[in-house]
């Protein structure tokens, strides 16, 4: 492996696996350890195009395992880590929270620990193989709470989590800043709106629309379907956290949105659209599926971003307009679910 290799935590979850292969082919001179649980959320057939690369290896286990998080760093030299692997669906938190916990919370603890152990001589004196090591922690905007018709998160915005799921991303972003203030480790966090893309584990909403569609089964959308939500192209997230990654200032958090407001009625109802136009029914529209179901508990009811910070500083810009994302999303979905 080359010289400076980058410990992946998640790297086969929905946004790590299509993370890895873009980061691989920007970075020739990099390595990347990926550690993955490989719970029902992983899945390394999404990682089938670097699986031969020399540069990528693949170690399976859990974030919260210290004696294994401990020797990956001291086998493969870790240099740097870039933080994916949590517990992410707000349903299961609500259901059973005490994972969201274990792995959102300790499993931070553990890889911090072990990045401050193995990069520093003590607290504020890195050993000088590892003088520009970073640890990017890969975080959410729920943290912030729910918005009203107006207004936009950003990096000054209170927090204010409102399920298990957000509380335990909202304290693993301050247990990362508390090893930069106190030991000096270099870290970055980034907090992204909902991402949508290739890649997605069937649960979340997009895939959900498109899954039951084709079965023929009613379309769920919680309450009255007017919740909000500021929607990121996961190619488009990619390259922010490569730009706040690489670019980034030490102890600095970057909010990466896509300008993409929608409501969940108007993403099922644009669903259906494309659906109608590219697999069509043999009698009616998918629209006609679409059923509302009681609302989720503690339901946030607006997310939106203001990117401002990472656009201006760091000169990172969403590439995908909305539409042509969500047609490039069905698209997949459609290949895959056609194939099952």
């Amino acid at each position: 492996m080359s010289s400076r290799t980058i410990l992946i935590t998640g790297g086969a979850g929905f946004i790590g696996s299509n993370f890895i292969p873009f980061f691989l082919g920007e970075h020739q001179g990099i390595s990347v350890v990926n550690l993955d649980k490989l719970t029902y959320a992983g899945n390394l057939q999404h990682l089938e195009d670097v699986k031969d690369n020399e540069r990528y290896k693949f170690v399976q286990g859990d974030i919260c395992d210290v004696d294994l998080v401990k020797s990956i760093f001291a086998e493969y030299q870790i240099s740097d880590v870039i933080h994916f692997a949590a517990e992410s669906h707000v349903d299961n938190s609500i259901e059973g929270p005490e994972a969201f916990i274990k792995t959102n919370i300790n499993g931070t603890f553990t890889l911090l620990e072990a990045a401050r152990k193995h990069w520093f001589n003590s607290a504020n004196s890195p050993k000088k193989q590892f003088e520009s090591s970073r640890f990017h922690h890969i975080s959410t905007d729920e943290v912030y709470g729910s918005l009203g018709e107006s207004g936009f998160f950003d990096e000054d915005t209170a927090y204010a989590p409102n399920s298990p799921y957000s509380a335990s991303k909202a304290a693993s972003d301050f247990l990362v800043r508390s090893y930069f203030h106190t030991y000096g480790l270099n870290v970055v966090t980034s907090n992204c709106s909902n991402n949508y893309g290739p890649k997605q584990h069937d649960e979340k909403l997009i895939p959900t629309i498109i899954r039951k569609a084709l079965a023929g089964e009613d379309i769920p959308i919680y309450g009255d379907g007017k919740n909000v939500r500021d929607w990121l192209y996961v190619l488009d997230h990619c390259t922010g956290i490569g730009a706040a990654f690489s670019k980034g200032e030490a102890g600095e958090t970057y909010v990466i949105g896509g300008d993409n407001e929608h409501n969940n009625i108007s993403i099922a109802k644009a669903i259906c659209t494309i659906l109608d136009q590219v697999h069509p029914k043999e009698n009616g529209s998918y629209g006609e599926q679409i059923t509302f179901v009681k609302d989720r508990l503690g339901h946030d009811f607006r997310y939106a971003i203001d990117a401002r910070k990472i656009k201006t500083e760091l000169g990172w810009e969403p590439q995908f307009n909305f539409d042509a994302g969500l047609k490039k999303t069905v698209s997949w979905y459609l290949s895959k679910y056609q194939k099952s």
